[in-house]
């Protein structure tokens, strides 16, 4: 699956902030139990939204040097990229549809 990948420290640059679609990045942990429920749902979006946006998985205890980066001190967090830039985010998890429409109306804004 082309449109969902897995980044850590060693490969965020090239795998979210190069990548020629906007990137959906999911920060998250692996003992977290909103992250495991909302993990199906960005899988969703992310195929819904395929050859339009890229969902960017990253395991916060194992990338601890983009979680200080970001300042992410809760997960699940939600971060929209476009060229590489911070142009949205969200804490917390939501339901498919209201994620597709964070999304799509990210991807609709002005950059």
């Amino acid at each position: 699956m082309p449109w969902i990948a897995e980044a850590g420290d060693d490969t965020f640059a090239e795998v979210a902030q190069r990548a020629d679609l906007p990137v959906l990045v999911d920060f998250w942990a692996e003992w977290c139990g909103p992250c495991r429920m909302v993990t199906p749902a960005l899988e969703q979006v992310a195929q819904e939204l395929a050859g339009r946006v890229k969902l960017v998985k990253v395991d916060v205890d194992r990338s601890p040097a983009l979680s200080q980066r970001f300042t992410i001190t809760g997960v699940p967090a939600l971060m929209m990229l476009n060229e590489g830039r911070v142009v949205a985010q969200r804490v917390g998890a939501a339901p498919a549809p209201q994620l597709r429409e964070w999304v799509e109306d990210t991807l609709r804004a002005p950059s």
